[in-house]
């Protein structure tokens, strides 16, 4: 392989950002190759399974067992075919997400925090290593805010499909005449920036504060301020981490989050003055537009807006089921791409 050529020279490491990227491009080649061993087998496997059942005869028990391997080999294959449609630069790269609630008080702030589970839950389902970087609790129930790193194989092309503005229609239990409630809170998924992209930050720009970290009380609340705060003047961002356990660990995690937030804004930036270039639409997954909305009262259903994809099963995806909301998206960005590619609306 070219990469393991280029890795085994003798002056690789001199150049530690090129050594660093080329052995995540060979890291992400083994994985597409053992992708393709995997696939490869399991076919072999099924087909050695029906010629068995062609020559031995048919019996219940060897056909369930075709069709579960079957099964298994067609979502693993649409797995892989939905991997590339995920052709963006970042694609590829670990995520930061961050849950903040919309105006409502504890509603809101209820609503944020079962998002935040959702979302964990769905990296879970996916074998992602996710990591909270930052967690305010509200002072009744739910959350002020959530920052999680999330790291696996393109972690940021699937989670961006979970960025917008997400509504949700229930009888709240927060409310003793138990009247139906419309809430928001809002999702933000960046890719995680590595070394070799530059984001310039300037120290003279940075104004840093440090806190105790903890939770609401107790023998968790750190009697040290290890908690960083980083607040980037000139575009009013700020970041905060208070998870690790010394204070420069707290901000380097902080400043790996403002690079992130940072190029984001100027991906998104560009973007839009494209968009505005060509006298198109405004994009469909702009942070202040609603994505999704949530019923659970009167009736149950789940509808995403951009793509027009829904389910009865609310609960399946507040549990993290997401992958037929992806999917659905992946393809819908496919077709928008597709018609500006040809000169459609």
């Amino acid at each position: 392989m070219k990469l393991d050529e280029e890795a085994a020279r003798p002056e690789f490491w001199d150049a530690q950002l090129r050594a660093q990227d080329t052995m995540r491009r060979r890291a992400e080649a083994e994985r597409v190759l053992e992708t393709d061993r995997q696939l490869h087998g399991a076919l072999a496997d099924a087909e050695a399974m029906l010629a068995l059942l062609e020559e031995a005869g048919e019996d219940a028990a060897s056909l369930a067992e075709l069709a579960q391997m079957t099964a298994s080999l067609e979502r693993r294959l649409r797995e892989a075919e939905l991997e590339q449609l995920l052709s963006g630069p970042e694609d590829r790269s670990n995520a930061i997400v961050s849950i903040t609630p919309g105006s409502g008080g504890i509603e809101a702030q209820d609503w944020a925090e079962m998002l935040l589970r959702m979302v964990l839950r769905y990296c879970e389902r996916r074998g992602w290593e996710s990591e909270i970087v930052d967690r305010q609790d509200a002072d009744e129930a739910g959350i002020k805010s959530a920052t999680f790193m999330v790291r696996g194989p393109y972690a940021y092309g699937y989670l961006r499909s979970e960025s917008g503005v997400h509504r949700l229609v229930r009888i709240s239990p927060f409310d003793a005449n138990k009247r139906r409630h419309t809430t928001f809170a809002a999702v933000f998924v960046m890719p995680e920036i590595d070394e070799t992209i530059q984001v310039d930050i300037r120290d003279e720009d940075l104004k840093l504060d440090f806190f105790r970290s903890g939770g609401k009380g107790g023998q968790n609340v750190n009697k040290v301020e290890t908690a960083v705060r980083i607040t980037h003047l000139p575009s009013g961002i700020i970041v905060a981490c208070q998870t690790e356990r010394s204070q420069h660990q707290n901000r380097a995690t902080a400043m790996n989050v403002l690079r992130a937030r940072l190029y984001e804004k100027m991906r998104r930036e560009r973007e839009e003055s494209i968009e505005q270039t060509y006298h198109s639409q405004k994009r469909d997954i702009d942070f202040g537009h609603q994505i999704r909305s949530y019923v659970l009262a009167p009736y149950q259903l789940v509808k995403d807006l951009r793509t027009d994809h829904e389910t009865g099963n609310v609960q399946a995806v507040l549990d993290g089921e997401l992958g037929p909301f992806t999917e659905a998206f992946l393809l819908h960005e496919l077709t928008r791409r597709m018609q500006k590619g040809t000169g459609h609306a």
